[in-house]
């Protein structure tokens, strides 16, 4: 069992057959009850930080997401849902997010570091470099591609919670972040074809 929280903001519909598709039942919920009751949990998120925060905060699952971590239940943020799990973003001004990693999430600049004009979003087909060994990335090859569609980024405070980076317009940031059984994926993976569907069954192969 899968609980996708639903929060009125994100791609639940996709996430939710990509996960059907290899075999997960799936449960959307907005209830708080339903998280903490949870086997796996998936923060999926489309569009502006502070108003992904906003609707997690009005509907209550802020503190049932913290209990459901404390309590040891797998949670994988996808695309914005990454980013929410760090401190805060700089996202059309200062955002409180998660805390559940250490770091902030901040804009693309509008210029590579050799001065050409850098295009935001970044939207398209990436690779993926390892930065450390992690159960997430069992059977992904070095270099796997993944699709990605995101204007801000993660600056992770501690480079151990770095799974995999890759790299836009010569700038390098994470594309998957873990610590213990928090996991985030800034790509979309039900999006990205065998990979990605790969990314979501090694996630529920996740030990509680």
């Amino acid at each position: 069992m899968v609980t996708l929280i639903d929060y009125g903001i994100g791609n639940l519909r996709s996430l939710e057959k990509a996960f059907q598709a290899i075999g997960a039942e799936v449960l959307r919920t907005d209830q708080p009850e339903d998280l903490l009751q949870a086997r796996r949990l998936v923060l999926p998120g489309v569009g502006a930080f502070g108003a992904c925060m906003n609707e997690l905060r009005r509907r209550g699952l802020i503190t049932p997401i913290h209990e459901a971590v404390r309590r040891g239940i797998p949670l994988l943020g996808v695309c914005a849902g990454l980013q929410l799990l760090f401190e805060e973003s700089e996202e059309h001004g200062r955002h409180e997010g998660l805390g559940l990693l250490p770091g902030r999430v901040v804009r693309f600049p509008d210029t590579t570091p050799d001065g050409q004009r850098l295009k935001v979003p970044h939207m398209g087909w990436n690779t993926i470099t390892y930065e450390q060994p992690a159960p997430l990335l069992k059977g992904i090859p070095e270099g796997a591609y993944f699709y990605f569609v995101h204007s801000y980024h993660a600056v992770a405070a501690n480079a151990d919670d770095v799974l995999a980076t890759t790299t836009y317009g010569g700038i390098s940031f994470p594309a998957i972040v873990g610590r213990a059984h928090v996991f985030g994926v800034q790509f979309h993976p039900e999006k990205s074809q065998q990979h990605g569907l790969q990314i979501l069954k090694n996630f529920l192969d996740l030990s509680e």
